[in-house]
């Protein structure tokens, strides 16, 4: 009858875990990917707790960590966990201790502990997971002090390698403007408030300008119509979400859309909380915060050998490196003649909502998609 305020935060939490099996959502499937078992790794799979531990020993260590935060903490961590990383919650602090337990066959930290619990009862190892830039740790090597909030952690997605060949393009396909895939440039679709000079593509332009005060730019579209302006970006760290207050930057809510159709609408609704774009040393990261899979294509994820190009599907809560800047400064100038022939998108990433395009799905071309986006970056 006389629960402590410290009591309910922590039962709270315990309900708010992660399913007994599940990766944190796998998303909706299509039918061909899920005959041929999908266009790239990064699924979480379905791992039954029991093989990790019995639930009452998980529930036992995890309750006997959490009986030793402070009540702000509690609140900290009950707002990521209850908002699914929705919400900008505060780092979890704790002393960079190793926990013994049956759980797992080595000791094991307190940040792998809550995100077994909270986002991946698969989740093994620490490797297998990376710190958002967000986060008090990123960056940072503290021996004594880790951030623990499970929702400044993203799982790294798996590359296949070698790729299968249902999911890749031949790379013919691009070499003529009547192909389903081709999309006039930005500029060329209306609707927007940055202008590029006459006969130049949005990519040649920021390829030639060199303007140091954004890194990218970024457009949305839906099937072949672009929706609203270029929206640039200046700050590392770039959030492109679907209704406020879901996040800070690209609010693809806000923009005035005239598309009617239902699949779009349907799309639309479920991009959620987007994903995250961040620039850092070693790239541009892109992190899956919605509920759904995204899909990406890019050129540094590619082999450089390659005359083809793959799409990549990433699961919720999983982030993968999408852009290169050395990589693709590598491949802007192919030696082979027909090669330099095609339209050069070594510097454009796109990315799709919810549903896929290739050859592994109903979709070829990813103009065909309900909602999508286009990321030009800036080479200077």
């Amino acid at each position: 009858m006389f629960r402590t305020k410290r009591s309910v935060l922590v039962r709270r939490l315990w309900r708010s875990r992660a399913p007994a099996e599940s990766g944190e959502g796998a998303g909706e499937g299509e039918s061909r990917a899920a005959q041929h078992g999908g266009c790239c790794m990064g699924k979480t799979g379905k791992v039954p707790r029991a093989q990790l531990g019995s639930e009452a020993e998980l529930k036992a260590i995890t309750h006997s960590v959490l009986k030793r935060l402070k009540e702000r903490q509690l609140e900290g961590l009950l707002q990521a966990v209850e908002s699914r990383g929705g919400t900008r919650s505060p780092c979890l602090l704790l002393p960079a201790a190793k926990l013994d337990s049956r759980l797992c066959q080595q000791p094991f930290s307190l940040p792998l502990l809550f995100g077994k619990v909270f986002r991946w009862p698969d989740l093994r190892h620490s490797a297998e997971v990376k710190r958002l830039s967000c986060c008090e740790s990123y960056g940072k090597n503290n021996p004594e002090l880790l951030c623990c909030n499970p929702h400044h952690l993203s799982r790294l997605c798996e590359l296949e390698s070698p790729p299968p060949p249902y999911s890749r393009y031949p790379m013919d396909i691009l070499k003529t403007s009547d192909c389903p895939d081709f999309v006039p440039s930005s500029t060329e679709t209306g609707g927007s408030n940055y202008l590029a000079p006459e006969g130049l593509s949005d990519s040649q332009l920021l390829q030639e300008s060199g303007d140091p005060s954004h890194w990218c730019v970024v457009a949305y579209w839906e099937e072949k119509t672009r929706v609203g302006r270029l929206y640039s970006v200046q700050e590392p760290s770039l959030d492109i979400f679907y209704d406020l207050p879901q996040g800070n930057g690209f609010c693809i809510g806000q923009l005035n859309s005239d598309n009617r159709s239902q699949l779009v609408h349907k799309v639309r609704s479920k991009i959620g909380y987007g994903i995250q774009l961040t620039k850092e040393v070693d790239g541009v990261w892109v992190y899956n915060r919605s509920s759904y899979p995204i899909f990406i294509k890019s050129a540094t994820l590619d082999n450089p050998d390659s005359r083809t190009l793959l799409v990549h599907k990433v699961f919720p809560g999983f982030s993968i490196k999408a852009f290169d800047y050395e990589k693709a400064y590598s491949l802007q100038r192919p030696n082979d003649h027909e090669f330099m022939q095609q339209p050069w998108t070594g510097y454009t990433v796109q990315i799709s909502f919810v549903k896929g395009w290739g050859q592994c799905y109903t979709r070829q071309f990813i103009s065909s998609c309900p909602c999508w986006l286009e990321v030009i970056f800036n080479n200077r």
